[in-house]
């Protein structure tokens, strides 16, 4: 790992932006004695920084800059190989005790745990930049909104944190000078990217999170799994909140009717595309636009549910990519973009594979080694990602700052199925809701280490993401729902339901749009539906179809519910609710009955 202090000493005004707030100082000063950096770094979030951070980190090799004419204003960064994922192995949960923690979590003891870190980070920033990153999380006037410092001696940490949260001085303007006002504190070091010393610890009841060994986004910008989801979740339920994995959609029909939904998919389920919809031609004069496509922050006002993105860009996987799948997502990423471990064509663009067009003669792969169309290696990482700003977006929603949020009108469960779950259904209250959020699964897929095609059950596509108990999480949401008196309609969707010979039955993409317009339907109070053991189903001519290549017999196919598979998903249901040990509320395993008796009649 390169050294990665500045040698050169940045212009005056920059590097020196230190807070009023005695109890931020009192804790960088602990740090900086810990880590025995050579400077310490205080960042502003202003151009004039920005600008002298991205010439130091060209300078010292950790980003590659592009050709202006193809992505202005553009770096590439390549990552260690050991080192492009995240760690769910090394993610801990350090609660008092292992119940907080949960079934689904790895536990480990606070006061053992900070001992190890503190041993782990003791000079790790000799002859290195500390830096440390003032940001926040949310609209700048959001009640949800919370602040955090992160330390770093990573300077690809800065600018990625600068992309994806509102960085600097709006963050020391939001804390304050209170020493006892609530903020998060993030500790990040790369140490020399050993997997072996590579730990990835939450503290939520100290609101502190220790990151060290990785380089890794998902690890070490601290502000997003770890702030916004497991930190969050944990302050979420204290504080009667909710911190969701859901992306936050706006659709907007001709006569200009609005509704936002919310929806949480697994990785790999094509969650970014569906933030980003483009509507089919049939649907003219129809908008879809976004809120955010990864987290969602929900309170509670006037009985409604309102959302906010907490975050400030996307941070998105590349491969596959391109003007057909999300043209929307090739626009976001076309200027202004950090890519890391894509591979680099001989004219300074970037390539991966599934970009638009022929793969190219000769790359530089993401190993920093020659490529071509024979190679045996991808050239770009399967994991390899893009950092753009959310100002990119064609399609950013125009209430996306607004720090009430949004009002959700549906909320969406979807996960990767090849059978079993039709194309769409409606659970029938908010409990039935939380019980098909609780049971969610999907396939696994190459993104994902292990065998390939095994149902994962991933409750509400939180389990690597609830920083607390899973069962008092399932609690929390049916203990929101009582307290809704305009509750979001609960909606369960499946794109990747396969027909004889494999092949996928539903387009996918844009033509999701059909499937958005009979949830927004529903929303409306239309009643185009049928009942059925598991909920409400599209009858066949509720869908707008117009114009779709589709016949009779796949829709039949997609709408489907063959009992003798819905057998087995039931005890899969109860397999797994058995798995987590009795933390299960009765209430689902109340509903689970419920499914099963209805099919019995």
């Amino acid at each position: 790992m390169k050294n990665i202090a500045p040698a050169i000493s940045p212009p005056s005004g920059i590097g020196d932006n230190k807070p009023a707030n005695q109890a931020v100082l009192d804790w960088v000063h602990e740090v900086e004695l810990l880590t025995k950096p050579e400077n310490v770094f205080w960042c502003d979030g202003s151009d004039r920084e920005h600008q002298y951070l991205l010439q130091e980190a060209v300078r010292q090799n950790v980003l590659i800059k592009l050709n202006d004419q193809k992505g202005p204003r553009s770096y590439l960064h390549r990552s260690n190989p050991n080192d492009v994922a995240r760690v769910e192995q090394f993610t801990f949960i350090c609660t008092p005790s292992k119940e907080e923690a949960g079934p689904t979590n790895n536990w480990s003891e606070p006061a053992e745990t900070y001992s190890k870190l503190h041993d782990l980070l003791k000079g790790a920033m000799r002859g290195r930049t500390l830096f440390v990153v003032p940001y926040i999380m949310g609209p700048p006037d959001s009640p949800l909104t919370k602040v955090g410092f992160e330390i770093t001696d990573s300077i690809y940490v800065v600018l990625s944190m600068r992309i994806m949260t509102r960085m600097g001085a709006v963050a020391l303007k939001r804390l304050g000078h209170d020493p006892a006002a609530e903020w998060n504190r993030g500790v990040h070091s790369l140490l020399d990217v050993d997997p072996a010393r590579r730990f990835i610890c939450h503290f939520p009841q100290d609101n502190t999170i220790i990151s060290v060994g990785s380089g890794y986004g998902g690890n070490v910008l601290l502000s997003k799994k770890c702030l916004a989801l497991r930190i969050g979740s944990y302050l979420a339920r204290k504080q009667g909140w909710m911190a969701e994995h859901m992306l936050i959609l706006g659709v907007e029909s001709p006569e200009g009717k609005k509704h936002y939904v919310a929806a949480a998919f697994p990785s790999a389920c094509g969650k970014t595309n569906f933030a980003m919809l483009i509507p089919p031609k049939h649907f003219a004069g129809w908008k879809v636009t976004t809120v955010g496509d990864d987290i969602a922050w929900m309170q509670i006002r006037d009985g409604r549910l309102f959302a906010v993105n907490p975050e400030n860009g996307y941070f998105g996987v590349v491969p596959g990519t391109n003007y057909k799948s999300n043209p929307n997502a090739m626009k976001s990423i076309a200027h202004d973009s950090l890519y890391t471990n894509v591979a680099l064509t001989d004219d300074g663009d970037v390539w991966w594979e599934g970009k638009d067009g022929p793969p190219p003669k000769h790359v530089i792969d993401w190993h920093g080694n020659d490529w071509t169309p024979n190679s045996k290696e991808k050239a770009a990482h399967p994991n390899s990602r893009f950092t753009t700003p959310v100002r990119n977006n064609p399609v950013l929603d125009p209430d996306f700052e607004k720090g009430e949020g949004v009002p959700i009108s549906a909320v969406i469960f979807g996960g990767r199925r090849s059978n079993t779950m039709p194309l769409v259904f409606q659970s029938f209250d908010w409990e039935h809701g939380v019980y098909l959020g609780a049971t969610m699964a999907s396939e696994t897929t190459a993104a994902a280490t292990g065998a390939v095609g095994q149902v994962r059950r991933d409750p509400m596509a939180m389990l690597p993401f609830c920083g607390y108990n899973i069962g008092d999480y399932f609690r929390h949401w049916l203990a929101i729902g009582k307290r809704l008196t305009n509750p979001p309609l609960i909606f369960n969707v499946n794109w990747f339901r396969k027909g004889e010979g494999g092949k996928f039955l539903w387009p996918g993409f844009g033509d999701n749009m059909r499937v958005l317009k009979w949830i927004i339907d529903r929303c409306e109070g239309s009643n185009g539906a049928l009942k059925s053991p598991i909920g409400w189903l599209p009858g066949l001519h509720d869908l707008d179809l117009a114009e779709l290549d589709l016949d009779h017999k796949s829709v039949d196919e997609l709408l489907e519910i063959d009992h003798e598979d819905w057998k087995k998903e039931l005890a899969e249901h109860k397999k797994f609710f058995d798995s987590l040990g009795g933390v299960v509320p009765d209430e689902l395993m109340k509903q689970r009955e419920e499914v099963a008796a209805r099919f019995a009649k």
